[in-house]
Protein backbone atom coordinates (compact mmCIF):
# COMPACT_ATOMS: atom_id res chain seq x y z
CA UNK A 1 0.00 0.00 0.00
CA UNK A 2 1.02 3.62 -0.35
CA UNK A 3 2.89 4.87 2.73
CA UNK A 4 4.26 8.22 1.46
CA UNK A 5 4.36 10.50 -1.54
CA UNK A 6 6.27 13.58 -2.60
CA UNK A 7 4.93 15.94 -5.25
CA UNK A 8 7.49 18.09 -7.07
CA UNK A 9 7.56 20.27 -10.17
CA UNK A 10 9.76 19.10 -13.01
CA UNK A 11 11.19 22.01 -15.02
CA UNK A 12 14.70 21.09 -16.22
CA UNK A 13 15.74 24.46 -14.78
CA UNK A 14 15.62 22.78 -11.36
CA UNK A 15 18.92 21.18 -12.35
CA UNK A 16 21.62 23.84 -11.76
CA UNK A 17 23.71 22.59 -14.68
CA UNK A 18 20.76 23.31 -16.96
CA UNK A 19 19.74 26.57 -15.31
CA UNK A 20 23.32 27.92 -15.27
CA UNK A 21 23.16 31.61 -14.25
CA UNK A 22 19.44 31.38 -13.50
CA UNK A 23 19.91 28.61 -10.91
CA UNK A 24 19.27 30.86 -7.84
CA UNK A 25 15.77 31.69 -9.12
CA UNK A 26 14.53 28.19 -8.24
CA UNK A 27 16.65 27.67 -5.12
CA UNK A 28 13.62 27.67 -2.82
CA UNK A 29 11.81 25.10 -4.99
CA UNK A 30 14.97 22.98 -5.13
CA UNK A 31 15.31 23.03 -1.35
CA UNK A 32 11.63 22.11 -0.88
CA UNK A 33 12.05 19.17 -3.26
CA UNK A 34 15.03 17.96 -1.22
CA UNK A 35 12.91 18.09 1.93
CA UNK A 36 10.14 16.16 0.17
CA UNK A 37 12.52 13.40 -0.93
CA UNK A 38 13.69 13.21 2.67
CA UNK A 39 10.13 12.38 3.73
CA UNK A 40 10.11 9.51 1.22
CA UNK A 41 13.33 8.11 2.66
CA UNK A 42 11.94 8.36 6.20
CA UNK A 43 8.93 6.26 5.20
CA UNK A 44 11.23 3.27 4.58
CA UNK A 45 9.47 2.00 1.44
CA UNK A 46 10.07 -1.35 -0.21
CA UNK A 47 9.50 0.25 -3.61
CA UNK A 48 9.71 3.84 -4.87
CA UNK A 49 7.98 4.65 -8.13
CA UNK A 50 8.83 7.92 -9.87
CA UNK A 51 5.73 9.07 -11.77
CA UNK A 52 6.13 11.82 -14.36
CA UNK A 53 4.17 13.50 -17.11
CA UNK A 54 5.07 13.17 -20.78
CA UNK A 55 3.74 14.37 -24.11
CA UNK A 56 3.53 10.81 -25.42
CA UNK A 57 0.16 9.09 -25.09
CA UNK A 58 -0.47 6.23 -22.70
CA UNK A 59 2.01 4.96 -20.15
CA UNK A 60 5.43 3.34 -20.12
CA UNK A 61 7.61 1.90 -17.37
CA UNK A 62 11.36 2.26 -16.76
CA UNK A 63 13.65 0.03 -14.74
CA UNK A 64 16.15 1.15 -12.14
CA UNK A 65 19.25 2.51 -13.84
CA UNK A 66 17.39 3.95 -16.85
CA UNK A 67 19.22 6.94 -18.28
CA UNK A 68 17.90 10.49 -18.41
CA UNK A 69 19.65 13.12 -20.49
CA UNK A 70 19.50 16.91 -20.59
CA UNK A 71 21.23 17.11 -23.95
CA UNK A 72 18.01 18.41 -25.48
CA UNK A 73 18.41 21.49 -23.29
CA UNK A 74 21.93 22.16 -24.50
CA UNK A 75 23.75 20.47 -21.61
CA UNK A 76 25.95 17.38 -21.84
CA UNK A 77 24.63 16.00 -18.58
CA UNK A 78 22.96 12.73 -17.66
CA UNK A 79 21.42 11.07 -14.63
CA UNK A 80 20.28 7.54 -13.91
CA UNK A 81 17.09 6.41 -12.21
CA UNK A 82 17.70 5.26 -8.65
CA UNK A 83 21.50 5.31 -8.91
CA UNK A 84 23.10 6.85 -5.79
CA UNK A 85 25.69 9.54 -6.22
CA UNK A 86 26.24 12.72 -8.15
CA UNK A 87 24.86 12.95 -11.70
CA UNK A 88 27.57 13.19 -14.30
CA UNK A 89 28.27 14.28 -17.86
CA UNK A 90 26.51 12.27 -20.50
CA UNK A 91 27.74 8.72 -20.94
CA UNK A 92 26.43 5.92 -23.16
CA UNK A 93 23.30 4.34 -21.74
CA UNK A 94 20.03 3.00 -23.08
CA UNK A 95 18.98 3.81 -26.61
CA UNK A 96 17.50 7.27 -27.08
CA UNK A 97 14.03 5.78 -27.55
CA UNK A 98 14.22 4.22 -24.10
CA UNK A 99 15.60 7.22 -22.23
CA UNK A 100 13.62 8.81 -19.47
CA UNK A 101 11.33 11.68 -20.51
CA UNK A 102 12.34 15.08 -19.07
CA UNK A 103 10.02 14.83 -16.06
CA UNK A 104 11.50 11.50 -14.97
CA UNK A 105 15.02 12.74 -15.69
CA UNK A 106 14.40 15.56 -13.21
CA UNK A 107 13.08 13.01 -10.72
CA UNK A 108 16.16 10.86 -11.21
CA UNK A 109 18.32 13.92 -10.60
CA UNK A 110 16.46 14.70 -7.36
CA UNK A 111 17.10 11.16 -6.13
CA UNK A 112 20.75 11.27 -7.16
CA UNK A 113 21.15 14.60 -5.37
CA UNK A 114 19.77 12.95 -2.22
CA UNK A 115 22.02 9.89 -2.79
CA UNK A 116 18.95 7.67 -2.70
CA UNK A 117 19.73 4.12 -1.62
CA UNK A 118 16.68 3.29 0.51
CA UNK A 119 14.66 1.05 -1.82
CA UNK A 120 14.49 -0.17 -5.37
CA UNK A 121 13.26 2.42 -7.85
CA UNK A 122 11.12 2.24 -10.97
CA UNK A 123 9.71 4.88 -13.29
CA UNK A 124 6.27 5.40 -14.80
CA UNK A 125 5.62 7.78 -17.67
CA UNK A 126 2.04 9.08 -17.86
CA UNK A 127 0.67 10.80 -20.93
CA UNK A 128 -0.68 14.30 -20.32
CA UNK A 129 -4.03 13.36 -21.90
CA UNK A 130 -4.55 10.07 -20.08
CA UNK A 131 -8.13 9.95 -18.79
CA UNK A 132 -8.65 10.43 -15.08
CA UNK A 133 -10.12 6.97 -14.52
CA UNK A 134 -7.11 5.41 -16.26
CA UNK A 135 -4.78 7.46 -14.07
CA UNK A 136 -6.57 6.24 -10.95
CA UNK A 137 -6.35 2.64 -12.18
CA UNK A 138 -2.59 3.02 -12.66
CA UNK A 139 -2.32 4.43 -9.15
CA UNK A 140 -4.20 1.54 -7.59
CA UNK A 141 -1.96 -0.88 -9.46
CA UNK A 142 1.16 0.85 -8.14
CA UNK A 143 -0.10 0.83 -4.56
CA UNK A 144 -0.57 -2.95 -4.76
CA UNK A 145 2.96 -3.59 -5.98
CA UNK A 146 4.53 -3.96 -2.52
CA UNK A 147 3.73 -3.84 1.16
CA UNK A 148 5.24 -0.34 1.46
CA UNK A 149 5.12 1.80 -1.67
CA UNK A 150 6.23 5.43 -2.01
CA UNK A 151 5.69 7.73 -4.97
CA UNK A 152 7.75 10.65 -6.25
CA UNK A 153 5.25 12.50 -8.43
CA UNK A 154 6.59 14.96 -11.01
CA UNK A 155 4.37 17.48 -12.75
CA UNK A 156 3.77 21.20 -13.23
CA UNK A 157 0.63 23.27 -12.89
CA UNK A 158 -0.69 25.63 -15.54
CA UNK A 159 1.70 27.39 -17.89
CA UNK A 160 -0.63 30.36 -18.37
CA UNK A 161 -0.19 32.54 -15.28
CA UNK A 162 1.35 35.62 -16.92
CA UNK A 163 1.65 37.33 -20.29
CA UNK A 164 5.18 35.94 -20.66
CA UNK A 165 4.22 32.39 -19.64
CA UNK A 166 4.75 29.59 -22.19
CA UNK A 167 0.99 29.41 -22.75
CA UNK A 168 0.33 33.16 -22.46
CA UNK A 169 -2.10 34.56 -19.87
CA UNK A 170 -5.31 32.65 -19.23
CA UNK A 171 -7.61 33.94 -16.49
CA UNK A 172 -8.63 30.38 -15.60
CA UNK A 173 -5.09 29.37 -14.69
CA UNK A 174 -4.89 30.91 -11.23
CA UNK A 175 -8.07 29.20 -10.05
CA UNK A 176 -7.00 25.86 -11.46
CA UNK A 177 -3.62 26.05 -9.76
CA UNK A 178 -5.14 27.15 -6.46
CA UNK A 179 -7.53 24.17 -6.46
CA UNK A 180 -4.72 21.76 -7.33
CA UNK A 181 -2.39 23.17 -4.65
CA UNK A 182 -5.15 22.99 -2.05
CA UNK A 183 -5.84 19.34 -2.92
CA UNK A 184 -2.16 18.42 -2.94
CA UNK A 185 -1.53 20.22 0.34
CA UNK A 186 -4.39 18.44 2.11
CA UNK A 187 -4.10 15.00 0.47
CA UNK A 188 -7.62 15.41 -0.90
CA UNK A 189 -7.87 12.51 -3.32
CA UNK A 190 -11.44 13.32 -4.36
CA UNK A 191 -10.50 16.88 -5.31
CA UNK A 192 -7.54 15.65 -7.33
CA UNK A 193 -9.68 13.09 -9.10
CA UNK A 194 -12.16 15.84 -9.96
CA UNK A 195 -9.62 18.02 -11.79
CA UNK A 196 -10.87 18.69 -15.32
CA UNK A 197 -8.55 16.94 -17.78
CA UNK A 198 -9.65 19.07 -20.72
CA UNK A 199 -9.13 22.32 -18.83
CA UNK A 200 -5.75 21.08 -17.60
CA UNK A 201 -4.69 20.35 -21.17
CA UNK A 202 -5.83 23.76 -22.37
CA UNK A 203 -3.83 25.38 -19.56
CA UNK A 204 -0.80 23.18 -20.30
CA UNK A 205 -0.95 21.76 -16.75
CA UNK A 206 1.06 18.61 -17.35
CA UNK A 207 0.88 17.61 -13.68
CA UNK A 208 -2.81 16.72 -13.81
CA UNK A 209 -2.30 13.11 -14.92
CA UNK A 210 0.49 12.22 -12.43
CA UNK A 211 -1.51 13.88 -9.63
CA UNK A 212 -4.50 11.71 -10.49
CA UNK A 213 -2.27 8.62 -10.44
CA UNK A 214 -1.35 9.67 -6.90
CA UNK A 215 -5.03 10.08 -6.03
CA UNK A 216 -5.73 6.53 -7.15
CA UNK A 217 -2.75 5.13 -5.26
CA UNK A 218 -3.75 6.91 -2.05
CA UNK A 219 -7.35 5.68 -1.93
CA UNK A 220 -7.98 4.36 1.56
CA UNK A 221 -4.40 4.95 2.72
CA UNK A 222 -5.35 7.65 5.24
CA UNK A 223 -2.36 9.88 4.44
CA UNK A 224 -2.06 13.49 5.58
CA UNK A 225 -0.74 16.24 3.30
CA UNK A 226 1.54 19.23 3.77
CA UNK A 227 2.28 21.98 1.27
CA UNK A 228 5.99 22.90 1.27
CA UNK A 229 6.17 25.33 -1.66
CA UNK A 230 3.87 27.12 -4.09
CA UNK A 231 4.85 29.76 -6.64
CA UNK A 232 4.60 30.62 -10.32
CA UNK A 233 8.05 31.64 -11.58
CA UNK A 234 8.16 32.05 -15.34
CA UNK A 235 4.33 32.05 -15.32
CA UNK A 236 4.14 28.31 -14.53
CA UNK A 237 2.51 26.91 -11.40
CA UNK A 238 4.93 24.90 -9.27
CA UNK A 239 3.91 22.98 -6.13
CA UNK A 240 5.90 20.86 -3.67
CA UNK A 241 3.89 18.76 -1.22
CA UNK A 242 4.33 15.65 0.89
CA UNK A 243 1.85 12.99 1.93
CA UNK A 244 2.63 10.71 4.85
Amino acid sequence: MLVAAAVCPCPPLLVPEVASGAAPELAAARDACADAVGVLAASRPDLLVVVGSAQQDGTATYAQGARGSFEGFGVDFATFLGTPGTPRPGVPGSAAGHELPPSLAVGAWLLSRARWADARVEGLRVGERLAGEDCAREGRRLAARAERVALLVLGDGSACRTLKAPGYLDERAEGFDAAAARALGTADTAALAALDSRLAYELKAAGRAPWQVLAGAAEGAGLQGQLLYEDDPYGVGYVVAVWS
